[in-house]
């Protein structure tokens, strides 16, 4: 379900454009997955990690389909979770949220579903998503003080169908939604609608993200970051400025903080660029990918290697672009509020802002020291996911300073 929600008075917070330098000197508090650890530690591939209220770290193995459960001392808690088919085993698990008590939900792609865990890992049940025929999926993160979950579905991460697809109309806008887990099957409410860029026009013979049905946008558009904030609001980026809002279910947006950046223009070599890339790398695929059946006016058909060739080389070159390079890279959220915000700079990466939600600039990280952590967790606690050359996948785990957690 859909909720209209009104637009609030909204206060324009103007930061400053001087950066204040902080120093990445994170205190470290342990590692895991080396490969001088225990068996447990020898992981698969980490897809995702989060913590739960009491800084214990979830690590989520999605080749082997298993979730860690691991102290504050770095030790193994406990496991849960298989590949298989049984009760709380998973087909693909591809995303994991922890709600603050150590209740945790984990996407299982191909079952097309949510399956709920209890705090000791015992399972619960399912919830199921979208149609049995079609599924899409964005990315998700636990929404702090309730048992709901945060998306955005138009934005997908994973597309799945079945038989004919169904009409998926053009959207006029990008709704942040909250998930509710409470029933059998989902159901979405809208927290707040983001911009919704143009689309690629139909007679340009772009398509849509691999189909005739899902929307697609013009390349380079700006995507929606967002970070759940303690108090229940929302922090998010919708533009290609340097605009980061703050809103709340009921009330839209309601404050926006600004720094005076100004996006860059995307250029003609920077398309060209992007075009040569990509037909470089179609001339490379092999005439048995090309085969590979696709959607054509809602029907599967196996097409003939070189006329594909010939179409997605048309795709390619006809694609259009946004004029604009989006300033803000990524955003996200402390557990006590405060907002990281990777912006770009002048032709490429920039700095890591720190700001609060109630509008103060806390300092900025140069993206040579540090990077944003992929979760962040009570009392300061950060983990990193890192692999090697080897593609051996670790978890670092750090403490953070208060003025920036």
């Amino acid at each position: 379900m859909l909720t209209a929600v009104p637009t609030a008075a909204q206060e324009i917070i103007h930061l400053p454009t001087e950066d204040r330098w902080l120093d990445a000197d994170f205190e470290d508090v342990y590692h895991i997955g080396l490969p001088t650890g225990e068996v447990w530690e020898q992981f698969g591939r980490v897809d995702d990690v989060a913590f739960d209220g009491a800084g214990r770290l979830y690590v989520l193995d999605s080749q082997i389909g298993t979730v860690f459960v691991v102290g504050t001392d770095g030790n193994l808690i406990h496991q849960f979770g298989q590949q298989g088919s049984g009760p709380g085993d998973f087909f693909e698990a591809r995303q994991l949220l922890v709600m603050d008590d150590g209740r945790t939900v984990v996407i299982d792609f191909q079952a097309r579903a949510y399956k709920l865990f209890d705090a000791n890992g015992r399972f619960e049940r399912s919830v199921r998503y979208g149609d049995p025929s079609f599924s899409a999926i964005g990315d998700h993160m636990a929404e702090r003080g309730s048992d709901g979950l945060i998306t955005v579905t138009i934005q997908p991460t994973s597309i799945s169908w079945s038989g004919e697809p169904p009409t998926w109309p053009d959207p006029v806008s990008r709704p942040i939604e909250r998930v509710s887990l409470s029933g059998e099957e989902v159901v979405y409410d809208t927290i707040v609608e983001a911009y919704s860029p143009p689309l690629q026009p139909p007679d340009a013979g772009v398509g849509r993200f691999g189909s005739d049905w899902l929307p697609r946008y013009v390349e380079r558009s700006p995507r929606i970051y967002w970070g759940a904030l303690p108090d229940g609001r929302l922090a998010f980026s919708d533009s290609s400025a340097y605009a980061i809002k703050i809103a709340a279910a009921g009330t839209g947006v309601t404050r926006i903080l600004t720094r005076p950046f100004q996006p860059e223009p995307i250029s003609d070599d920077d398309i060209r660029d992007w075009k040569d890339a990509r037909l470089e790398n179609l001339e490379k695929r092999s005439d048995e990918v090309l085969e590979r059946p696709r959607l054509d006016d809602g029907r599967r058909v196996r097409p003939n290697a070189n006329e594909e060739r010939r179409r997605q080389r048309q795709l390619i070159e006809n694609t259009q672009f946004y004029p604009h390079q989006s300033i803000v890279w990524s955003l996200s959220t402390t557990w006590n509020g405060k907002i990281w915000v990777w912006r770009r700079g002048q032709g490429g990466p920039g700095a890591i802002d720190v700001l609060d939600m109630e509008g103060t600039y806390v300092g900025s990280y140069s993206t040579e020291t540090t990077r944003a952590p992929q979760a962040f967790g009570p009392n300061g606690l950060a983990a990193y996911i890192d692999y090697d050359e080897f593609d051996v996948h670790t978890v670092v785990v750090k403490r953070l300073p208060l003025e920036v957690n």
